[in-house]
């Protein structure tokens, strides 16, 4: 089964949009699928429902960082190197989806319950969130 095949999987069975993109990616790169979840689930929403950085853009750049980010102080090669692919899937992200926020690609704030309520009644978690999950799974695994 492929990376994007698991985290539609995941995110389909209730996991939230990051969790489904890093717990998809991190069995390959080394960590557990259970650890990965816990990690992952305070991202969806924006992170915490906040409608910030999209959830499964969140996951994406964790999978780069447990990759590729520094693990020494001194290694700032490794920290630049970490910045340049972050920077790169988050402008491929945005090419592709028209925004990086998560409240900007809904077109509402589910931090506010009444446009929660609305994103739920509209099917956007349906209909738009899966189609992010694949886009961030497709971008990082050409990063990887």
């Amino acid at each position: 089964m492929s990376n994007v095949e698991r985290a539609t999987i995941l995110f389909r069975d209730g996991f939230n949009c990051s969790q489904a993109v890093f717990s998809a990616l991190a069995p390959g790169l080394g960590l557990d699928q259970e650890t990965a979840l816990r990690v992952a689930g305070p991202f969806g929403g924006g992170t915490a429902r906040m409608g910030q950085i999209c959830g499964a853009a969140s996951g994406a750049l964790m999978a780069l960082g447990l990759e590729y980010s520094q693990t020494r102080a001194e290694d700032k090669e490794a920290k630049e190197r970490t910045y340049a692919l972050a920077r790169e899937f988050l402008e491929r992200f945005k090419a592709r989806n028209g925004a990086i926020c998560c409240r900007d690609l809904l077109g509402y704030d589910v931090g506010i319950p009444e446009q929660l309520q609305i994103v739920k009644e509209k099917g956007l978690f349906d209909s738009l969130c899966p189609r992010l999950v694949v886009a961030a799974v497709e971008i990082v695994e050409q990063l990887l």
